[in-house]
């Protein structure tokens, strides 16, 4: 619709090449009507959201029984995240039911990931959220067992991670998890973890170093992902990772005197 009106103001203003510029900045906001983006289509934006949020629940209850038991440090993890990011009564229950759904022995992982990429699946942030949940709720105990990263693995796949990219994902959000409190900046390995927590190394040059901080900071950005479908209530979380991240890069900073 918006690239016809495009078309006819262009060319009475302009002529011609004012009606094909029309025609293309017409056309561009009709695709931003129906993604959704940049709020033009709230109905699908909220759809994103509870698709995300059914996604996550489910996918952290088939993550937990995947070694075969769900540990009371899973079911305090999943706990605290119900608490943290502020659900009424109602929606813990809801999200209860879906990690049940999850653990279940019928859960189909396949038609589950099937509809998170089709409402979801476009958004590169959506789905890094949706891994760096994840990989969090495995690390509940300490650590990622093997069953658990060939687990996290497989969602990887659905969301078309290779292996490479997953495995640096993983280490990332690893090394992330060392500048959760402050104390873990004076550790022998701090600076190793905070080269892991920003998927560099040493080896890398001061300009790298940089854009990789930039870009791991634009991907949690709370009004990006907010505008993306990441739940508001949920927009805390995503809030402590940038604090990790900014923590882990000060660190270098003041290594490399940068």
């Amino acid at each position: 619709m918006f690239k016809w009106i495009g078309v006819a103001l262009g060319f009475v203003v302009f002529g011609f090449i004012g009606a094909l510029l029309g025609y293309f900045a017409g056309a561009a906001v009709d695709r931003f009507r129906q993604l959704g983006a940049g709020g033009f289509n709230p109905g699908t934006a909220l759809q994103r959201q509870t698709v995300f949020l059914e996604t996550l629940f489910t996918l952290k209850g088939w993550l937990a029984k995947a070694d075969g038991v769900i540990t009371q440090d899973e079911i305090t993890h999943v706990e605290a995240f119900i608490q943290k990011i502020g659900m009424s009564a109602e929606h813990r229950q809801q999200a209860i039911q879906l990690f049940k759904t999850g653990a279940a022995a019928e859960f189909n992982l396949a038609d589950t990931m099937q509809r998170f990429n089709q409402h979801c699946g476009r958004t590169a942030n959506l789905r890094h959220t949706l891994m760096v949940y994840l990989i969090v709720m495995a690390m509940a105990d300490g650590k990622v067992d093997q069953t658990e990263q060939t687990t996290l693995q497989q969602i990887a796949g659905y969301l078309n991670y290779s292996d490479r990219e997953f495995s640096q994902l993983l280490n990332m959000v690893i090394g992330q998890a060392h500048f959760s409190g402050t104390s873990s900046q004076t550790s022998p390995s701090a600076l190793e973890d905070a080269y892991q927590a920003l998927g560099v190394t040493a080896e890398n040059s001061d300009q790298e170093i940089k854009r990789a901080y930039r870009k791991l900071m634009s991907q949690h950005h709370p009004d990006k992902l907010m505008g993306q479908g990441v739940p508001k209530d949920m927009i805390d979380v995503a809030t402590e990772k940038t604090k990790e991240i900014q923590l882990a890069y000060d660190l270098i900073k003041k290594q490399r005197n940068i």
